[in-house]
């Protein structure tokens, strides 16, 4: 069954960003755009190369509007630790969310039960908290934070102009589609 479409449940986290504890939860992240970040696990190997790429798109994507959350089973105490002795992670100034009761990575369907670790999966979250687009890996295959722009960049037009839609490898500013039985054969 696909999340696209779906509301996240309820959530209530703990979290660790720029040097201090903090919150999250389902209610805050009403009325912006976020990315949910999902990976295994902090101290690992791929998932460090992962969270340094988003931090490189995050002013980009902060600029868009969008709020960035890195999840992991770990506890926000792992995440701090993490941070002052890894050199990448030392860099992140989003938020990084601890998920040790799994709640989070169950609502989002990325759970593995049988090791407790979260998989690498993706989500942009819509203002009405509506997940608008997901992307999976398996844990061997690291992801390229820089396509989000385009992907947030094309959520957006699609939910302030209804009707249209916007083709494969669309960029800001590109020529969008308006569905209709014209279309039909002639794309």
């Amino acid at each position: 069954m696909s999340l696209i479409g779906k509301e996240i449940g309820q959530f209530y986290a703990d979290a660790y960003q720029n040097g201090e504890f903090c919150t999250v939860s389902m209610d805050e992240l009403k009325g912006q755009w976020s990315i949910f970040c999902f990976y295994p696990a902090d101290f690992s190997f791929v998932c460090p190369t992962e969270l340094a790429d988003l931090q490189d798109q995050y002013a980009q994507l902060q600029a868009l509007g969008v709020e960035v959350y890195s999840v992991s089973t770990d506890t926000h105490f792992t995440h701090k630790a993490w941070h002052d002795h890894s050199a990448e992670i030392k860099s992140l100034t989003y938020t990084m969310i601890g998920d040790p009761s799994q709640k989070i990575s169950r609502l989002f369907e990325v759970l593995d039960e049988e090791t407790g670790l979260a998989g690498r999966g993706t989500f942009i979250i819509d203002p009405d908290g509506i997940i608008q687009a997901v992307e999976i890996a398996s844990d061997g295959i690291g992801r390229d934070a820089s396509i989000l722009i385009d992907k947030v960049k094309a959520a957006q037009y699609v939910r302030n102009n209804p009707g249209e839609v916007c083709p494969a490898k669309w960029k800001e500013g590109s020529t969008t589609l308006k569905p209709s039985i014209e279309l039909i054969g002639k794309i």
